[in-house]
């Protein structure tokens, strides 16, 4: 028999008394465990009788080691009988300890009280979108760009757009810095790859002219010995190449082995089509965040510091996945960020928490009207993953946790109640 009492937020305390004869089986069990460790002159251990086992072992000794015994079955009994969702390791009290009886209080870290506000009619739309001829061709262009030749400019100067073909080298207070050297160093004029100010000051100049450029560097620039710091650098063009683009028919679109796009009617139609997709889901997003904002700002959570660091390290082994996926580790890229583990961490918080916050409110809209996902949409969820990593239904739910997938459907049924509500 056990009672279930919120205490305040987040914590609540279930209070159990242990069935006697559950209690006088556990007390048993832990004497006869006790007594084969206990040594007793004249006997083998484990092998004295019960009596004087008693006369040496504390009755107390055998009520906590009873206690330990059962205590783990309890908790999950307990839980499961009051629906009880963890967030963090119970603490365990003994309320009443003795032969006869024993009640266990567990003190459990449990979900925060969640004060919904207005959840309906909260303005949701996404505003209709557009694909203009430009776009379109800016995206064409960009193929005809990647599939440029570089032809030499034999007489000319450097344009917008050319290759400089450079040798350089920067100097501070005239000395010369490490990294601040190239040779034969291809350059493509309007890049940005190079300081800013840097590949403007090149344009004009003729094959093998020299030239000192002078310039700032950001103030946020990697090397600290130089950000915000001015610097010459002396250069000289030894080559000028320019960027001839192949023509635009159906020819150069077949070249591009995009699947069922042959002409350049069907490219400009899949460019429009693959622009539109990102607008859309790009104003989607940007609706959904402006609802859940609307939805955190009209509720009060007190969230536990427990449930956000979950969170952080949550989305710490994510980012540890991705980057292994790419062939780098984590700590690599601290290094290239400059960042240590503990100051990554801490960028991580407040994002977690909002995260965080965002999941118990939909939780809650979704207890609130009573949503739960069907068993024909686990299912059509189940298939939906299979199709995307190209697997077997069976195959997914081995890896897949049921419970969690049902979590993730929960929460998106509840976002879509308050889009269309």
């Amino acid at each position: 028999m056990s009672e279930y009492k919120k205490i305040e937020n987040a914590k609540a305390e279930i209070t159990c008394e242990i069935d006697k004869d559950v209690w006088a089986k556990a007390q048993e069990k832990a004497f006869h465990k006790i007594a084969q460790r206990v040594e007793i002159k004249g006997f083998r251990k484990g092998q004295a009788p019960k009596n004087l086992v008693k006369q040496a072992v504390s009755e107390n000794s055998i009520l906590l080691d009873a206690v330990e015994a059962i205590a783990q079955q309890t908790l999950e009994d307990c839980i499961k009988e009051h629906e009880v969702e963890l967030i963090d390791r119970p603490e365990l009290k003994i309320d009443k300890l003795s032969p006869e009886a024993c009640t266990l209080v567990f003190e459990c870290p449990v979900k925060p009280d969640v004060v919904l506000g207005q959840y309906k009619e909260l303005g949701y739309e996404v505003p209709e979108q557009t694909v203009s001829d430009e776009e379109i061709q800016l995206e064409i262009d960009t193929q005809l760009n990647r599939k440029a030749d570089l032809e030499l400019k034999e007489d000319g100067e450097v344009e917008m757009g050319d290759t400089a073909v450079i040798d350089f080298e920067g100097f501070k207070d005239g000395v010369a810095f490490p990294g601040g050297k190239g040779e034969n160093y291809d350059l493509g004029i309007g890049s940005h790859s190079f300081i800013p100010g840097f590949e403007e000051q090149l344009v004009g100049m003729k094959s093998e002219e020299s030239k000192d450029i002078t310039l700032t560097f950001p103030e946020d620039y990697q090397a600290e010995d130089l950000a915000g710091q001015e610097a010459v650098f002396k250069v000289t063009v030894h080559e000028i190449k320019k960027k001839v683009l192949p023509e635009l028919n159906d020819e150069f679109v077949k070249s591009l082995a995009l699947e069922n796009v042959n002409t350049v009617d069907e490219l400009k139609e899949h460019f429009r089509k693959q622009i539109m997709d990102r607008k859309v889901n790009d104003a989607t997003s940007t609706a959904t965040n402006q609802l859940m904002d609307k939805l955190a700002e009209n509720t009060v959570i007190d969230i536990p510091e427990v449930m956000i660091n979950e969170e952080v390290e949550n989305s710490i082994r994510n980012y540890e996945s991705q980057f292994n996926q790419q062939g780098v580790t984590l700590n690599d890229f601290l290094k290239i960020t400059n960042q240590t583990m503990e100051s990554f961490r801490e960028a991580q918080k407040e994002s977690a928490e909002k995260r965080v916050k965002m999941d118990l409110i939909l939780e809650a809209i979704a207890k609130a009207e009573n949503l739960a996902p069907t068993d024909e949409d686990v299912e059509k969820e189940y298939q939906r993953w299979a199709d995307a990593y190209g697997m077997k239904v069976e195959d997914i739910k081995s890896v897949l946790n049921a419970d969690m997938l049902k979590k993730d459907l929960l929460k998106s049924l509840a976002l879509d109640f308050v889009k269309t509500h």
